[in-house]
């Protein structure tokens, strides 16, 4: 994702809106050294385990990072997680190619909707 290529308008939003968490953004930070499974990351960052589950689907969703499951040697499943290989460059320019390929607000959705 990101990689050489474009990025489109609903790429770039979903990572921006993704990284735009702390915790997110220090899951990230973690899995960037090692691979890691859920209860010893949970444990590492201090945050709960169910808490952690929801950052990392909304990360795996985002494209930010993907997840196998190993068979422990006394026969438990454990599902690891790594950071995937992204690049993404953040310019005037690469905005504006995004922005071409945003898909259209729904008229009703408009978050600004009531302010005056």
């Amino acid at each position: 994702m990101g990689g050489g290529g474009m990025t489109t308008g609903d790429e770039l939003l979903r990572v921006l809106a993704t990284l735009a968490n702390p915790h997110r953004l220090r899951v990230l930070a973690a899995l960037s050294a090692k691979p890691d499974y859920v209860s010893r990351l949970a444990r590492e960052l201090g945050i709960s385990r169910p808490l952690l589950q929801v950052h990392l689907r909304k990360l795996e969703a985002a494209g930010l990072v993907t997840a196998r499951t190993e068979v422990s040697p006394d026969g438990k499943a454990m599902k690891f997680y790594e950071v995937g290989p992204f690049r993404f460059e953040l310019t005037p320019q690469a905005i504006q190619v995004a922005v071409r390929t945003l898909t259209p607000p729904d008229d009703g959705s408009d978050s600004s909707k009531g302010e005056q």
